[in-house]
């Protein structure tokens, strides 16, 4: 693990609800499950994002940051736009990926081109193709080019992109009016150690591998997308 103060301020910035990509209009069909009472305490809480990170964030979306950060130190365009397709391809609820790649193309514009990136970079040549439509733009394929090019390993940009996944539903959760500041530090502090073991165990996953098996959360979030109330976009 680094212990660079840039790196470790940018992975506390990346992982920061403040970051404006939009990812507080997202609960992933958490509202779902709130609308249709399933989930009635804590505990279940914590059971329900446990589940999201071992079957759709770690064989997914951990899988899309690590490879996407390997294509970046590498300079490998093409292996990056194939990550991103393959994660377009197994995100099934059309919520879902509108989320990702709406916050996906404003993590590009503000950290990808507010830093200047060289013309005939790999990350020039993805925020290029996020503009022209030519890739998807996912949101975790995004955090991989950032979080190489400001210097997190692998590891690291990993973590921050769980950690930021997790804090995104308890926050969804809290302002949903079911649970309060304390009952959702205490799953955060709970959920950690979820976090830790679905990142190391699927870091070294090949982009073949990328793949969820959550199937409830996604009829969840598809019937969200045709929700009379709503409060998230996702």
């Amino acid at each position: 693990m680094s212990t660079d103060a840039d790196a470790f301020l940018s992975a506390l910035r990346l992982s920061d609800s403040f970051l404006p990509v939009g990812s507080y209009t997202a609960s992933y069909g958490l509202e779902q499950y709130v609308n249709e009472d399933r989930i009635g305490d804590g505990e279940d809480l914590r059971e329900l994002i446990a589940a999201y990170l071992r079957r759709l964030v770690g064989p997914c979306e951990t899988v899309a940051v690590a490879n996407a950060h390997a294509a970046s130190a590498d300079g490998d365009l093409e292996g990056l736009l194939a990550v991103d397709e393959r994660l377009h391809a197994v995100t099934m609820p059309a919520e879902f990926r509108e989320s990702s790649t709406k916050a996906g193309a404003k993590l590009s514009e503000l950290l990808l081109e507010g830093e200047g990136v060289t013309n005939g970079s790999v990350a020039r040549s993805f925020v290029e193709a996020v503009e022209d439509g030519s890739t998807p733009g996912h949101y975790p394929v995004a955090f991989g080019v950032v979080a190489q090019r400001r210097g997190l390993s692998r590891l690291e940009a990993c973590l921050a992109h769980t950690y930021s996944f997790v804090t995104g539903l308890l926050g969804a959760a809290q302002r949903l009016g079911r649970f309060g500041h304390t009952e959702i530090q205490a799953a955060l502090e709970d959920l950690q150690p979820v976090i830790e073991t679905v990142c190391q165990r699927h870091l070294e996953d090949d982009i073949a591998a990328m793949s969820s098996f959550a199937p409830l959360a996604e009829i969840m979030g598809m019937r969200h997308e045709r929700a009379g109330r709503r409060l998230f976009m996702s």
